[in-house]
């Protein structure tokens, strides 16, 4: 991938090599990030549809959560959103943000996309995510004379499907390319028929690299502008993802509902992850420490020096002495939900419950591709029910029902999936 930005963070800042989404799929993630609950706690199971993400049917799925942007807020920062939200109320500014630019929905055409911005509806000439970043320098624009610290949240659609536009600039440093970093694997027979069109094809590995280098151009447009603000020095950019990508991976193309039932694979749950704050953050160092978004909240907040008092179950906590480069007592599991899939990971194993009771359990140790399911292998018997009970414990301590009964904890409407075909 061409990714210069990021590398230049990277070489920056500190680069997390093992973070994870605590949700492989766009809205239950980004409410983590936003508020530290994981799934089962703020009610959203899987990605919004339209009527439930935005219009007059649309629910403020963060009404009445404690999120970071509304302690920034409180704090006296001026906050601004430019990109995808995909949170309810898409199209209205909320959580502490005063500026607003967003499409709607989680997904749509990357040419020519109709914005709504701080309450007007634009319809707007051009490719998403130039006007995307065009929004964020807008934004930092208004900083320009203000005393007050800002805030600007630029969570970009690149490169989520449809793969239906993208200009030769970000095309052309693929020419020729054989794209070798996406595995051509037998399909998987859980691959989602709504995915199977893109599986293998030279113009998805394309059209996903090329949005992807958009979107590192882009940040480096924002990174400029800081620069030319004299802002760089005491400005944090944090560089992440809601989740991860099977492109070839495991035989499928697509995040945690690329497969039917859900998958937990590491490319699903795996997200980039560079913290960078020059002179501040340890530039140019690799943590291996496992850390969650449900982790981010305290984490940021205690970086800024910022109150966090959340109430109830948090699975969270703050690893922000690992961005000045202390040590920490390391962290030996972590846990994961989408919908009827629960797991848990320490650093060597991974146990998946599913409610169809089609279970996994992999040793990532020796079998880091996790390519055979050991469910019934008896040699794994007692590491598999410690594994378990602590599955349990936790989800009992976050005040999650029985995976039977998930359903119980979100009123949005879900989507129906049917079961992948692998002779498409």
């Amino acid at each position: 991938m061409v990714t210069p930005t990021v590398a230049s963070l990277a070489a920056q800042g500190t680069k997390f090599t093992r973070a994870f989404a605590c949700t492989p799929v766009c809205s239950p993630s980004r409410m983590t990030i936003m508020s530290g609950l994981i799934p089962s706690q703020h009610g959203v199971q899987d990605w919004l549809v339209p009527q439930d993400s935005f219009g007059p049917k649309s629910t403020r799925y963060l009404e009445d959560r404690l999120t970071w942007s509304d302690v920034l807020a409180r704090n006296g920062y001026t906050l601004g959103l430019a990109g995808k939200w995909h949170m309810g109320h898409d199209d209205t500014a909320q959580s502490g943000f005063s500026y607003w630019a967003t499409i709607p929905g989680g997904g749509g055409t990357y040419r020519d996309p109709v914005f709504v911005k701080n309450g007007q509806t634009i319809p707007m000439k051009g490719f998403k995510t130039d006007l995307v970043g065009d929004c964020a320098i807008e934004f930092l624009d208004s900083q320009k004379n203000s005393k007050s610290p800002f805030a600007l949240y630029m969570p970009f659609y690149a490169p989520h499907t449809p793969f239906d536009y993208q200009p030769d600039t970000y095309r052309d440093p693929y020419n020729g390319s054989k794209f070798s970093c996406y595995p051509d694997t037998p399909r998987h027979p859980w691959q989602n028929p709504s995915m199977s069109g893109l599986y293998g094809k030279q113009q998805s590995k394309l059209g996903y690299s090329a949005l992807i280098t958009a979107a590192d151009a882009n940040m480096r447009r924002v990174l400029d502008k800081l620069n030319q603000m004299g802002a760089s020095e005491d400005t944090l950019v944090l560089f992440t993802a809601d989740q991860g990508y099977n492109a070839g991976h495991h035989g499928l193309w697509g995040k945690g509902n690329g497969s039917v039932p859900f998958n937990m694979y590491e490319e699903s749950i795996g997200v980039p992850m560079v913290w960078s704050h020059p002179g501040r953050i340890t530039a140019g160092r690799v943590e291996t420490a496992m850390v969650s978004h449900y982790d981010f909240i305290p984490t940021l907040l205690d970086y800024l020096g910022l109150p966090y008092s959340p109430n109830g179950f948090r699975a969270g906590s703050s690893y922000a002495p690992l961005l000045h480069g202390k040590r920490m007592k390391p962290r030996n599991r972590l846990f994961f939900e989408y919908g009827p899939v629960r797991a848990i990971r320490t650093e060597s194993l991974k146990l998946i419950r599913r409610a169809s009771g089609e279970d996994e359990f992999f040793d990532l140790a020796s079998d880091p591709g996790e390519t055979k399911n050991l469910w019934a292998d008896s040699a794994y018997a007692k590491q598999r029910a410690a594994l378990d009970a602590s599955l349990q414990d936790f989800f009992r301590r976050a005040g999650a029902p029985a995976l039977a009964d998930w359903k119980s904890t979100t009123k949005q409407n879900l989507t129906v999936y049917k079961r992948g075909d692998s002779a498409r």
